[in-house]
């Protein structure tokens, strides 16, 4: 059992996207169900994670029960898809998110049950009364009536909203925060610093006055390393907030104006729960009770439910010869929600077409300059994004992203661990597609080894010749050796000799411009000859420094 520790709410943080849990809840369940979740089992949770294709790091060194509680605790846990008392196994709420049908109906779901206190998360007598809230509730509230809330504004005020009766206090002040935006002289990164240093102060004013300003991990007692230090901590719970909030598919976000804003197609759903949910934490005190309530995967009653609003959703997307009064309740959901993944899809097909026609050129080099500029809120997801764009504009050939999309053909959230972010299907090869904003070493630590797996398993999967291409802002020098030695070096593990080609941002843009200002469309065999004289000059050159300078300048001249 947890005990609320801080004046303002938290968010999970680990795994960072939703959809991250689900290996690892599957990997939790496989091997440890009917256990008992002691330190035992912790370690060797984690261990077992670690060894997994899924799971990248090896979890704290010193610390592996710690981490697997990190893990296991404050999402599966806390958003009622598994139970760990007396015994580790599954929830229906925790069935019905792993069977991958309907994900986000499900955690909507769990979203709007998490409250704070609860039997998970006790408040100790110094905390008495400070929270009384379901936080995702009133945030997608704090949302709804403020048409747009920015990610600067969930962090200095969104985060303080600790109790539901906070709620128009936080409007208010939040009302305040953009007037005076307006006038701020000094530019606004200097504005939202100072006025988040002054909130921070105004929260923990007690502990500075105490002289309370112990940090974690820190024997820097200073209040400046204690500002900075629950500034990192609102700005960690507020990039989870959005994310889990964004993959519920109710909102969605301008990378841009980072914000985020109910999505239109949305907008009666989101006043359906936000009318009917009880504000109230419930069972506060009764963990039998409570446990009843957050596994049960059809609680809290949602819009979709109603099966008069689904017949009327159904007669506007479906055929009306089907005897849709017949079906189920859970029928008409499915069929509902295959009549949305048909339009997804055909979304997709007319963005691809367009691609392919080089309309949306002069976007996609714009968002890559964004990237480049550090102008967009999640730059590692929309580098991934655009990355496929290009290289569907790129050449022929099927080029697949395997990021999560939303109804609007919009990404959601990167690809899983366990494949390439992009497949490029040619015909007689393939190409595997990684791309990273990591730079430095933690490049090489994080990407080196699964890079060449992902690639191992395209080759497996396909049966096919398959080479990959790496993209980053910046290459760092351990993974250029790294790779320039992977082409001579023959490993069955890995199909044979991997051929992965490392680009800088800069020279794939480049490669992109090139096929734009061609007069023919080019040929997949043109994207072949890149790998090919790879493997040539890895065969021939002093070093990697040389190998990577030969193949960079063909890039730059490859049509």
């Amino acid at each position: 059992m947890a005990v609320l520790r801080s004046k303002t709410l938290f968010f999970t943080t680990s795994p960072r996207t939703p959809l991250k849990m689900i290996p690892e809840i599957e990997m939790l369940v496989g091997n440890f169900e009917g256990s008992k979740w002691n330190s035992d089992t912790q370690i060797a949770f984690m261990e077992k994670l670690a060894e997994g294709k899924d799971f990248h790091g090896k979890g704290s060194a010193r610390e592996m029960a710690f981490s697997a509680r990190d893990r296991i605790n404050r999402a599966p846990k806390a958003l009622g898809f598994v139970d760990l008392k007396p015994v580790i196994q599954l929830t229906e709420a925790g069935k019905r998110f792993l069977s991958g049908k309907r994900t986000e109906e499900v955690l909507l779901r769990q979203l709007l049950k998490f409250q704070l206190p609860s039997p998970y998360h006790k408040e100790p007598e110094r905390l008495k009364g400070v929270f009384g809230i379901k936080p995702y509730l009133e945030i997608f509230r704090l949302i709804y009536e403020l048409g747009t809330v920015s990610f600067d504004e969930l962090m200095i005020f969104g985060m303080q909203l600790t109790h539901f009766e906070k709620f128009e206090e936080i409007v208010n002040e939040i009302r305040q925060f953009r007037q005076m935006k307006a006038y701020a002289k000094a530019g606004y990164k200097v504005f939202r610093g100072e006025y988040l240093r002054k909130e921070i102060e105004k929260i923990y004013q007690e502990n500075i006055r105490k002289g309370d300003t112990q940090t974690r991990e820190s024997e820097d007692l200073s209040v400046d390393k204690f500002v900075r230090t629950k500034a990192s901590n609102l700005r960690d719970y507020a990039d989870a907030c959005f994310r889990y909030l964004r993959a519920t598919g109710m909102v969605e976000i301008s990378q841009r104006g980072h914000s985020l804003s109910i999505m239109q197609e949305k907008k009666k759903e989101v006043e359906f729960f936000l009318a009917h949910v009880d504000r109230n934490p419930v069972f506060v005190s009764d963990e039998t009770s409570y446990k009843e309530y957050l596994f049960n995967p059809a609680l809290p009653i949602l819009f979709s439910d109603d099966r008069k609003r689904l017949l009327t959703q159904v007669a506007e997307m479906l055929p009306a010869s089907e005897s849709w009064e017949e079906k189920t309740t859970e029928q008409l959901k499915d069929a509902l929600y295959e009549a949305v993944q048909s339009r997804k899809t055909a979304i997709l097909k007319q963005q691809v077409k367009d691609l392919k026609d080089y309309k949306e050129y002069n976007d996609v080099m714009t968002v890559f300059v964004d990237i480049k500029s550090d102008l967009l809120y999640d730059a590692p997801l929309m580098l991934e994004w655009n990355t496929w764009r290009a290289m569907t504009m790129l050449d022929g050939g099927i080029i697949k992203a395997n990021l999560k999309v939303d109804d609007k053909g919009q990404p959601m959230s990167t690809a899983q661990g366990n494949m390439a972010d992009i497949v490029c299907d040619y015909g007689t090869f393939g190409v595997a597609v990684e791309v990273t904003m990591q730079s430095g070493q933690r490049q090489y630590e994080t990407e080196g080894e699964p890079v060449t797996r992902h690639l191992a398993r395209l080759k497996k999967e396909t049966g096919k010749e398959a080479y990959c291409f790496f993209v980053a802002p910046r290459i760092n020098e351990s993974c250029i050796a790294y790779f320039y030695a992977l082409h001579a070096v023959n490993i069955a593990f890995y199909g044979g000799r991997s051929v992965i080609v490392p680009l800088e941002l800069d020279v794939f843009m480049n490669m992109v411009e090139q096929s734009y200002r061609a007069d023919y469309v080019p040929d997949p065999e043109q994207v072949r000859e890149i790998f090919e004289y790879s493997v040539e000059q890895a065969g021939v050159a002093q070093d990697e420094k040389e190998w990577y300078a030969k193949v960079k300048d063909k890039i730059l001249h490859w049509l």
